[in-house]
């Protein structure tokens, strides 16, 4: 099983060699998608990802670093269905908080080349707390957390996916490490944490005092922190962590 990481950055101005949040899980039944930052699936493409094979999209919340690249990976998947003979094997589920923002996307969509008539469904969803997916190789749970603030219906949402045995966790954007309690209390082989409204230690420390089982901390959506100095962040992180950690990069692979 691989994590690709196609974007890395939290939501800032413009960085070197960084585009914001985005990932995909690789498994033999095809591509799984965590956010749609800008430029993802143009950095998955040349990556040598198969884009015909993404079986689904998670939307953790609709804010632009989340959902900026959203159109394109759509688009992209669209224009290779004209170039080959192949199409994806099944319907894209599109799992996504807000569907003003999956209506407003369409109809920009549609307002594009061709109607935006595709040769294959896209099946869009909203999102709720408990199990929202499972193809029989991957499952999927939703928790919903405050980086929004707390509201009805919940717009901000954290994931927890279960494929090959393993166990990842996903922040999404987070108001504290205390929103991800229901999920860290099990344990998991990786957290993607968010950095973009924390230091890094912050979450290390977190799972310490409270002996969470968490075997890796995979450090995406970068803040400050990391953005500044990756050498000094490290040096934070170590100081309060002594399991295994990675400070993600775009077109990184992570290997579970």
């Amino acid at each position: 099983m691989k994590l690709h990481v196609l974007g890395s950055c939290a939501g800032t101005e413009p960085m070197p060699e960084r585009h914001h949040t985005a990932w995909a899980l690789e498994t033999d039944g095809g591509l799984y998608w965590f956010d749609a930052g800008e430029t993802c699936s143009y950095t998955a493409h040349l990556m040598g990802l198969d884009l015909l094979s993404v079986r689904s999209i998670f939307i953790s919340h609709t804010h632009m670093d989340h959902v900026g690249g959203l159109g394109n990976l759509l688009w992209n998947i669209r224009k290779l269905t004209t170039i080959s003979t192949r199409l994806p094997e099944r319907a894209i589920d599109l799992f996504i908080p807000n569907m003003q923002t999956w209506n407003a996307l369409y109809t920009l969509l549609r307002n594009t080349e061709g109607d935006f008539r595709c040769k294959f469904d896209i099946r869009a969803h909203g999102v709720a707390d408990g199990i929202i997916y499972d193809d029989g190789a991957v499952r999927v749970e939703a928790l919903h957390n405050l980086h929004l603030g707390d509201s009805t219906p919940q717009r901000s949402f954290s994931y927890r996916i279960f494929a090959e045995g393993k166990t990842i966790i996903y922040s999404g954007d987070v108001k504290g490490p205390s929103d991800l309690d229901k999920f860290l209390a099990d344990g998991c082989d990786i957290l993607f944490m968010e950095t973009g409204h924390h230091s890094p230690d912050t979450i290390a420390r977190y799972i310490n005092e409270n002996g969470y089982n968490v075997k890796k901390l995979a450090y995406i959506h970068s803040g400050r922190v990391i953005l500044e100095s990756r050498e000094t962040a490290s040096e934070l992180i170590r100081s309060v962590w002594d399991r295994d950690f990675v400070i993600c990069e775009d077109k990184q692979t992570l290997i579970l």
